[in-house]
């Protein structure tokens, strides 16, 4: 049996040019709106209790593992990041922290001594130095390079996790 939905239109007081002019049209809703009107209470009242309500369990478990992949993504993302950015402040300031300490050993009055390490105290916890001297043997400079020394100085953060090494030549009296 074909139902005439403009019949039907009409009697809930809706025009016939209405429903012509709309591009987008409900049938689902205009659907439940004549059935109402012709079986009254009962088809509707049935049909709201026939349709399943909440989720299946599938349904929660396809969402979990998909938020726990995005979880275990970011982070992993949110780590690597944290120790890109350690390392990106380690090797910015572990130069300058170097070139300081070899500036402060090079004019100290005791000169350098072969061995000495420390730390750079309060303002960089963490951080330490160590530093080496090591006499060059050149030829060609003749009795010049009993004073021409090798210096390695290194820095290191968090018990030798990150190291920078400088090594420099200088031409030193004792």
């Amino acid at each position: 049996m074909t139902v005439n939905y403009w019949h039907w239109a009409k009697r809930i007081g809706q025009s016939v040019r209405l429903f012509r002019n709309l591009r987008i049209v409900d049938l689902h809703a205009i659907h439940h709106a004549l059935c109402f009107l012709r079986y009254g209470n009962q088809h509707r009242e049935s049909s709201i209790e026939n349709r399943a309500t909440g989720f299946t369990l599938l349904e929660v478990m396809v969402a979990m593992a998909i938020m726990a992949i995005v979880l275990v993504s970011v982070y992993r993302m949110h780590s690597q990041t944290l120790a890109m950015n350690t390392a990106n402040r380690f090797y910015t300031q572990a130069p300058m922290l170097a070139r300081g300490q070899l500036a402060k050993l090079e004019t100290g009055s005791s000169g350098i001594i072969s061995g000495d390490s420390g730390n750079f105290g309060d303002k960089f916890p963490g951080y330490s130095w160590n530093v080496s001297t090591e006499e060059i043997a050149i030829e060609a400079l003749g009795e010049v390079t009993k004073d021409f020394k090798r210096i390695d100085l290194s820095v290191s953060f968090n018990n030798n996790e990150y190291v920078y090494n400088i090594k420099t030549y200088r031409l030193m009296q004792e």
